[in-house]
């Protein structure tokens, strides 16, 4: 049987880079090595919506990705280092440490899609993350977000959504998502819009620029139970496939 070949979009996705002693289970004789860590999540979700998830190793140059991906999925994790917006670190430092190289690669990656003009979709840090690049800011430490102890996937509020938006058309108005976050954005980056609050405080928690496909959520979609069908990977994997 011959086997026709098909295209489907190849999404590139960042994770994290953790010393091997931190995983629970973790050899003795593999404790001194490094891992780079990604949530199975973030991949099912990308793989529901009928794309193809590559782990994006970030030892590498960011320029060798260039003109190999169709989409870039900006995850979640570390605080944005606070330098990088023009504030010193403050005290919620010591409990959230930032990893600069990881904001540097990301940068560079989102750097690439931008000049490439392919669709980037930003969850929880990956939001920060696209602000501070657009030359915003962000709020340290908000307390009453942490809800890093909580399951996850509950259900913690609602959202006000802005009419004509990506994320408008996307959920429906009686949505209800999770908090696993203590950053938000204070001053708004360059070419962005609000496009979605929290009902209960006026947080913003998505994020659309105005000129390119960049749709980006403070929340964490991959967590929810409408994942791996949740209709923001569907966004990105179908703007992904729009390009050929």
């Amino acid at each position: 049987m011959t086997v026709e070949p098909y295209r489907l979009p190849l999404i590139g996705i960042t994770g994290w880079r953790k010393p091997a002693s931190d995983l629970a289970g973790t050899a003795e004789a593999l404790r001194h090595l490094v891992g780079d860590w990604f949530y199975a999540d973030n991949a099912r979700g990308v793989l529901g919506a009928g794309g193809v998830p590559v782990y994006l190793a970030p030892d590498a140059d960011p320029r060798i990705y260039a003109g190999h991906l169709d989409g870039l999925l900006l995850t979640g994790g570390e605080d944005v280092d606070p330098l990088r917006f023009g504030r010193d670190r403050d005290s919620a430092t010591n409990d959230y440490p930032p990893d600069p190289a990881r904001d540097q690669f990301e940068l560079d990656m989102l750097d690439i899609a931008l000049e490439a003009e392919i669709p980037v979709l930003g969850i929880c840090r990956g939001l920060q993350l696209i602000n501070v690049a657009m030359g915003g800011t962000l709020h340290q430490h908000v307390p009453e977000h942490v809800l890093i102890g909580e399951t996850a996937p509950a259900d913690r509020h609602g959202l006000e959504l802005v009419p004509d938006s990506v994320l408008a058309r996307l959920y429906p108005a009686d949505i209800q998502i999770n908090s696993l976050h203590h950053q938000t954005i204070d001053r708004l980056g360059d070419d962005l819009w609000i496009t979605a609050h929290a009902d209960i405080d006026r947080t913003i928690e998505g994020i659309e620029h105005l000129l390119r496909p960049i749709v980006a959520v403070q929340w964490h979609p991959e967590l929810l139970p409408t994942c791996p069908t949740d209709p923001v990977f569907r966004w990105l994997v179908d703007e992904a496939s729009s390009a050929y």
